[in-house]
């Protein structure tokens, strides 16, 4: 697979490998370990997690800008992995639920992703531009594509597995303490704290019999209140305890990256001085004020058009998680291991990474079967077509949504009838198949059209604005969860459908000045 790519790439690889294998650990379980911990509804936790994931991206462009002018990308990137280690540090510390102060342990939960979101600032962007410094040289660089979608799929490797870490830890902890997991009890819980005989009759139906099956030894809850508390004091512990795995993951990066340090390109050997020490690419001095302009003209265009995919594409970890939860029927998917259990709602988030991995190589042979025969489509092409194919995925999940009732309608529900109406984990499984065809149409071939497009000396920077755009999408991910939970469900899906479609209307038609720009 590596044959024919520059040496260091694996290395890159294989870093960001276990970077995201910490990362996906606290973003498999981030929503939910909000809601459970601090009992806020699901549109609360989503201004908190748009904020955080908005700043990760918008955050990698203020790493660009420190790389660019430093040159000391290799720097700027081990601080990047220490910084996210001290943030998985700060949220990992076991604190008790329900909080006994809501202002300090939720402003301390913040700081921690704060720090972690600096600190992926510093190292996404600038290893992604280290990558496309290594196919600047032109024995590769008819490979850069072909060298960010192995970049992409290894970074889902990582993605894969951590899903299962986070439940696993999670669920070992609840069966330690005697309980089994129920996706459903910490917001009954949570209501029950805070209302006590004025939650509606249902509810506490729903509560006592989720409470009396979760018990593991089969004793019967004859006091709500306690075992409320007790279930959220556990639950949350084991998410924390999840926490300080990515730690761990943290530090098999760090290794990675510093044994692997020389094989990558030094932006700093690239530049030369003149007698007033300015700095100038030899790249740079063969390329026209008017190219330059042209090139940030097209990769802004590109940006614009991007932004709706991760509004729609970052659902996974926010709406999307919250209908698995509700609507979906999680007991056939318990995997027993003896000492804990493989089940809940955030192992739908190792379903896109495994697709990233399986698919990537059978999209890489289509796109090189048909490149032998001239009719490869170019990389705006590509992510045009990704665009229409992440509109399909949403029209997909509408179908299924049109018969289920809204998420208000099930506090009035038996447990009974909301079994009945629950959906098979197939529909996960085939939203997610959908979506990351989309993302491998996009995300890695966007990277490489950056990388490809940008002028040398705005390659950090550059990089760093693909990140913002991002940081935008993510930015309005709560409207997300202010659909879900205030309109019909298939209502909430048409609008993602609307955006996906309208950002593929807007690449088509600049698909043929893309196209001019990056030759």
């Amino acid at each position: 697979m590596f044959k024919n790519h520059p040496k260091g790439l694996i290395g890159a690889a294989l870093s960001n490998m276990g970077e995201r294998f910490g990362f996906y650990i606290m973003m498999a379980i981030l929503t939910l370990f909000i809601s459970s911990k601090f009992g806020l509804s699901e549109t609360t936790t989503g201004y908190i997690y748009s904020a955080f994931y908005a700043s990760i991206y918008l955050l990698a462009l203020v790493g660009g800008l420190l790389a660019d002018k430093t040159k000391n990308y290799k720097g700027t990137i081990l601080t990047g992995i220490v910084l996210m280690a001290v943030g998985y540090l700060i949220i990992a510390i076991p604190t008790p639920t329900p909080v006994p102060n809501m202002g300090l342990y939720l402003t301390l939960t913040c700081l921690g992703l704060l720090v972690i979101a600096f600190g992926n600032g510093l190292f996404k962007g600038n290893l992604q531009a280290l990558v496309g410094q290594m196919y600047d040289n032109p024995k590769y660089t008819d490979r850069r594509d072909a060298g960010f979608q192995i970049f992409y799929m290894f970074i889902n490797i990582g993605g894969f597995f951590a899903p299962f870490i986070a439940i696993g830890v999670r669920n070992w902890w609840l069966k330690i303490h005697n309980f089994d997991y129920n996706a459903s009890l910490p917001e009954l819980c949570h209501q029950f704290i805070g209302e006590g005989s004025a939650m509606p009759p249902e509810s506490v139906a729903r509560l006592t019999e989720y409470a009396n099956a979760a018990m593991l030894d089969d004793s019967p809850v004859n006091d709500l209140l306690a075992f409320s508390n007790n279930y959220l004091n556990v639950f949350n512990v084991g998410f924390q305890y999840a926490f300080g795995a990515a730690i761990i993951a943290m530090l098999i990066s760090l290794v990675i990256f510093i044994t692997n340090k020389k094989t990558f390109p030094d932006p700093a050997l690239k530049v030369t001085s003149n007698d007033n020490a300015a700095t100038i690419t030899k790249e740079e001095i063969k390329m026209s004020a008017q190219e330059i302009r042209q090139r940030i003209y097209a990769l802004f265009a590109v940006f614009g058009v991007v932004i709706f995919f991760w509004l729609s594409f970052h659902q996974n970890g926010y709406s999307l998680t919250y209908f698995a939860r509700d609507y979906v029927n999680l007991d056939v998917i318990n995997i027993n291991l003896g000492f804990t259990s493989i089940k809940g709602a955030e192992i739908f988030q190792s379903v896109n990474p495994f697709f990233v991995v399986t698919l990537t190589p059978l999209i890489m042979w289509i796109f090189g079967s048909l490149k032998s025969r001239g009719k490869e489509p170019s990389t705006p092409m590509k992510i045009a077509l990704g665009m229409g194919i992440a509109s399909l995925a949403y029209i997909f999940l509408m179908v299924f949504s049109f018969a289920l009732p809204a998420k208000e309608s099930l506090a009035s529900m038996s447990v009974a009838e909301i079994d009945a109406i629950r959906v098979t984990p197939w529909v996960m499984v085939g939203l997610y198949f959908i979506l990351t065809v989309a993302e491998l149409f996009i995300s890695p071939l966007g990277l490489s059209f950056v990388s490809k497009v940008a002028p040398p000396h705005l390659q950090g920077i550059m990089q760093g604005c693909w990140l913002a755009a991002t940081a935008i999408g993510n930015s309005i991910l709560f409207i997300g969860g202010i659909l879900y939970t205030s309109v019909p469900l298939w209502a909430c899906w048409l609008v993602f459908v609307g955006a996906t479609a309208a950002s593929m209307l807007v690449m088509l038609s600049m698909v043929k000045w893309l196209e001019r720009v990056a030759k």
